[in-house]
């Protein structure tokens, strides 16, 4: 199971799906079916969360647990 960083990190910045899409420019329903892993992330849109969080893509991105990830 996907464990995503990014909800953690928009929790505390106090931020509801609606806000957090607004401030890095997606849209509101894009964003909710991809932060719940429904569809994936473009590069670009991950640039814009890296910016606004301020850390590097892997740590907002990757699986939480590297044992979940099929090889």
């Amino acid at each position: 199971m996907k464990q995503w960083t990014l909800k953690r990190l928009r929790d505390e910045a106090n931020l509801n799906q609606r806000e957090f899409s607004e401030k890095v420019g997606i849209s509101y329903y894009s964003y909710v079916r991809k932060e719940n892993g429904q569809t994936p992330f473009l590069d670009y849109e991950m640039y814009k969360i890296r910016k606004f969080f301020n850390k590097p893509i892997e740590e907002i991105f990757l699986f939480k647990d590297c044992n979940d990830v099929a090889m």
